[in-house]
């Protein structure tokens, strides 16, 4: 079964290899990804778990490497693993960040497009940590 999409995107005034190797760490998305930041997730091994707002939460993270993929896969308490294309792609000089919702079969109207408002602040907050961290280095 093909599910639902949406891919939402923000563009970032930096070179994206540079981009990548500043957010591609687990715990650098507790600095922009809201679902994960109150968690206090911990590593074991591969495996970070935590305690997210809907519960227990489960996130296993791509590893590092040269093409910009940050895919990530979440799950929470009794739940399905969900997939989560994040990847930073150069778009000129600069870098574009491209993250992939799906719909899941769960899911209603309202819930999806809850989740892509949700993605969008995280993708402005990514924007504005990458900022403010450019500001300090």
């Amino acid at each position: 079964m093909t599910l639902e999409y949406v891919t939402l995107s923000i563009d970032l005034e930096q070179n994206a290899h540079e981009l990548y190797e500043r957010i591609w760490r687990p715990l650098d998305f507790l600095r922009w990804a809201s679902g994960m930041c109150g968690a206090g997730l911990k590593q074991n091994g591969a495996i970070w778990t935590g305690e997210g707002m809907e519960g227990p939460l489960r996130v296993r993270f791509t590893e590092h490497n040269k093409f910009g993929i940050m895919d990530h896969y979440v799950s929470h308490a009794g739940e399905p693993e969900v997939y989560v294309p994040l990847r930073v792609i150069a778009n000129g000089e600069a870098a574009t960040v491209l993250l992939t919702l799906f719909r899941q079969p769960y899911m209603t109207d309202g819930m999806f497009a809850t989740d892509s408002e949700w993605v969008k602040r995280d993708l402005e907050a990514l924007k504005e940590w990458v900022g403010a961290s450019l500001l300090t280095t």
